[in-house]
């Protein structure tokens, strides 16, 4: 149902807030809101007054744990129009779920699918509460139900219907029509299936061509924190111009009629930052655009008159801000005047350190125009992030170990630890057709895989993918990579919001070579293991040996961070306003 996020107008907090310890965000555990609920059958009329409404509300479910957007943009523009709407994490308990929608009695429910992954989970949860007697109209949205309507609707049979591409317009008219209880089938951008099993399409609705007649998201998630600060998104665009082969993005919105890219207007994004730094504090922002504003004269132009207006709202020395962008917009003369408005953070989709892979996923890059990015941010002082796929379709045994040397070339100062993962083929993409037609496509839309063209390969990613799961090298927030990649977003953010503290420079070149050490490891493991698969004798890893050596890595990062983070907490929780409470 759209992109989209959620805005809560919650009054700010006390400028004095108590804490005993300054832990970081990825070795918290995460407490999950738990809903009110009231047990026992509640009448209409009780449940009337408790909302202060006679409407039957809209009760709209999808993850939470991050902020979601498109939730947020759907629940304000419903609310702009006199709907109640509740918002629900999908995380939570589905008891409690079930408890609290019987008791909202809802005209709709509504379902934000962002990954096709979690199909499975969803349709579960669908079945639990039709089993449970919601018996209220159910839609589904987000890319994969967009892309592929058909397989949504099978995989979840007790759907009604699926509000395809930007969801906020169809879902609004779509929750009219209920009320008015009208006959809702005919609505533009609405897939349905009918009593006799057939899928209808309907037309489909036209992308909103102005991002400025939308009302700002509302924002009942909290959002991810990093050393005291919370991380707020938000867009200043939505759409791609890029054709990517591995990546659903630019079919979605190339799919519907209307502009593939739609700006907002400048001012409207500043006065969002604004609203959100004076009512709820937000000084670090992170722009969720695909691809943040930059390329070609027009774009440009936006952009550094963006960069004006923050000057002419006072907000340069009082916010940070992180983007996403491509390797070939990033040049110095204008990211340094991105870098002295605040722009701390950026993130690149690199994906490939070889010709071949770049043509095959269709990035419209160079390998040198990569590396042209990464020195550029590195001489200026901005620090990055970056996507990369170490296996794709094409792979060879000589691109893998081509890809680790480029990944040695850009972590070779440690400021940036090692990541890697293998491409998906996911619905909506290029590559996945490709594959099909190739015969080599795999798995299914819970797991979509393929073959390599090398069938040794297939061995060696495995025994990898295992190898570092099992260890927890990877992928995870708790595993080592992920802890090394927050530690550096922690020295990002210090740099800029914690000027005074003291020995950063130190914890720097602790930091950098606990970074190097791993990524050499993992760079070894790698490469050993590609020879082995491809002399055909496969390793024998002594995975006691790097799990006792991972763990190890691990725990100096955590006692070398969190020695820092503590020897500076005094001064790091004044700059926040916040009061030191001793332990007992």
């Amino acid at each position: 149902m759209g992109a989209a996020r959620s805005q809560g107008h919650r009054p700010p907090e006390s400028s004095h807030r108590s804490c005993t310890r300054f832990m970081p965000g990825p070795w918290q555990e995460v407490i999950m809101k738990q809903l009110p609920i009231m047990n026992g059958a509640v009448s209409p009329a009780v449940r009337d007054e408790i909302l202060g409404t006679k409407r039957r509300p809209v009760v709209l479910i999808g993850f939470q744990n991050q902020g979601n957007l498109g939730i947020g943009y759907l629940a304000s523009t419903l609310r702009k129009n006199g709907y109640e709407v509740e918002v629900i994490d999908f995380e939570i308990d589905p008891d409690l779920i079930l408890e609290r929608v019987k008791f909202l009695d809802p005209i709709l429910v509504g379902f934000s699918l962002i990954f096709q992954f979690y199909i499975t989970q969803f349709s579960s949860l669908i079945d639990k509460l039709r089993d449970g007697g919601i018996a209220c109209h159910f839609t589904m949205g987000g890319h994969f139900p967009s892309l592929s309507y058909e397989e949504a609707l099978a995989h979840a049979p007790n759907l009604d219907s699926v509000v395809r591409f930007e969801g906020e317009l169809t879902l609004l008219e779509l929750v009219e029509t209920l009320h008015r209880d009208d006959d809702w089938r005919g609505l533009q951008g609405i897939a349905y299936r009918q009593t006799d099993g057939s899928i209808v399409c309907n037309t489909l609705r036209p992308l909103i061509e102005s991002l400025d007649i939308l009302p700002l998201p509302d924002r009942e998630f909290k959002p991810m924190s990093i050393l005291g600060h919370d991380i707020m998104p938000l867009i200043a665009s939505r759409g791609c111009s890029r054709k990517c082969s591995f990546c659903s993005i630019h079919t979605f919105y190339r799919a519907v009629p209307g502009k593939i890219v739609r700006l907002r207007q400048i001012k409207n994004v500043a006065d969002e930052m604004r609203q959100l730094y004076e009512e709820r504090d937000s000084k670090i922002f992170l722009f969720q655009d695909d691809d943040f504003p930059i390329v070609g004269p027009m774009w440009r132009k936006w952009t550094l008159s963006f960069v004006d207006e923050l000057y002419r709202q006072d907000l340069v020395g009082k916010i940070i801000f992180k983007i996403n962008c491509r390797a070939d917009v990033v040049e110095t003369e204008l990211f340094e005047i991105l870098r002295d408005a605040g722009l701390y953070l950026v993130y690149m989709g690199l994906e490939s350190g070889s010709e071949e892979g770049l043509e095959v996923l269709n990035k419209g890059l160079s390998v040198e125009q990569n590396l042209n990015a990464v020195n550029t941010l590195k001489s200026i002082g901005v620090m990055f992030q970056y996507g990369f796929m170490l296996f794709d379709p094409s792979s060879t045994f000589n691109s893998v170990r081509e890809n680790l040397d480029f990944l040695r070339t850009i972590t070779r100062d440690g400021d940036l630890a090692a990541t890697f993962c293998r491409m998906l083929p996911y619905d909506g993409t290029a590559v996945k057709d490709q594959l099909a037609a190739e015969g080599r496509l795999r798995g299914d839309v819970t797991n979509p895989d393929y073959d390599f063209l090398d069938d040794r390969l297939d061995g060696f990613f495995r025994e990898i993918t295992e190898t570092l799961n099992m260890v927890g090298w990877i992928h995870g927030v708790r595993s080592l990579s992920p802890k090394l990649d927050w530690a550096w977003h922690e020295v990002a953010v210090t740099q800029h919001m914690f000027t005074g503290v003291k020995g950063f420079g130190l914890y720097r070149d602790r930091l950098s070579a606990i970074t190097k050490s791993a990524n050499e490891m993992l760079f070894d493991l790698v490469e050993e293991l590609s020879f082995a698969h491809e002399a055909g004798r496969p390793g024998k890893l002594d995975a006691e040996r790097l799990d006792f050596e991972c763990h190890e890595l691990t725990n100096k990062l955590l006692a070398t961070r969190n020695e820092f983070v503590l020897s500076n907490q005094a001064t790091m929780l004044k700059v926040l306003g916040v009061e030191e409470v001793e332990t007992v």
